[in-house]
């Protein structure tokens, strides 16, 4: 089993994602879990498709 590349963490407030190849924060802060966007990030990340999530918990924050 291989180890994911992009993780949800939790910081103060809701979460972050975090790049584990490239050892730095990806995107936003988001209130609730980006499971979605994560899945979507780990598996075929079809461009589109990762900004129709982003999108989508951006919305979510406000």
């Amino acid at each position: 089993m291989t180890r994911r590349r992009y993780v949800a963490r939790g910081v103060p407030g809701g979460y972050r994602v975090w790049d584990n190849h490239g050892r730095r924060w990806w995107g936003d802060h988001y209130e609730i879990c980006p499971d979605d966007l994560l899945t979507e990030l780990n598996g075929a990340a079809d461009p589109d498709r990762i900004t129709q999530l982003l999108r989508r918990y951006r919305a979510a924050k406000r």
